[in-house]
């Protein structure tokens, strides 16, 4: 990558070790992209648990309206049926996110960790900083290297 001033490229915890090839970055930028989009998934599986909460809180709250509006037969077929129902057969959502987070994204998590620990000295994002490296104007404001 040639030489840099210390203003004039990414930090060392962004740089490569001299037995870290092309190749190697390149599929631990690939794996850090795939950890990505699992970390948005989850964030939607967590949008996804507060929405069904807050909407089984609101038909609690419609229950209660129709009873006061004189319909309480009505009410209480839509309270027994839905009200503080399983999303899935035996779990609440809150279930769902932690066999989510204890499984699948766990594992996920802990075999990026890993492959950066073994190919990388555990440095994150080699592949985007290289990336930033060749894509700003040295020397131009707003494209720093650091802030």
């Amino acid at each position: 990558m040639g030489t840099r001033s210390l203003h004039d490229g990414p930090d060392e915890s962004h740089v490569r070790g001299n037995d870290v090839s092309d190749a190697t970055v390149e599929a631990l930028g690939k794996l850090s992209e795939a950890l990505e989009v699992v970390e948005h998934a989850r964030g939607l599986l967590y949008g996804f648990h507060r929405l069904t909460g807050m909407a089984d809180l609101a038909l609690g709250e419609a229950v209660q309206m129709l009873r006061d509006a004189g319909h309480e037969e009505l009410a209480q077929d839509i309270d027994q049926r839905i009200v503080g129902r399983n999303v899935i057969t035996g779990r609440w959502t809150f279930q769902i996110v932690e066999e989510y987070d204890d499984g699948y994204y766990s594992a996920f998590k802990a075999a990026e960790e890993q492959a950066r620990a073994l190919l990388a000295e555990g440095k994150r994002h080699l592949f985007e900083a290289e990336m930033k490296e060749d894509r700003r104007t040295h020397g131009l404001a707003h494209h720093e290297a650091l802030p």
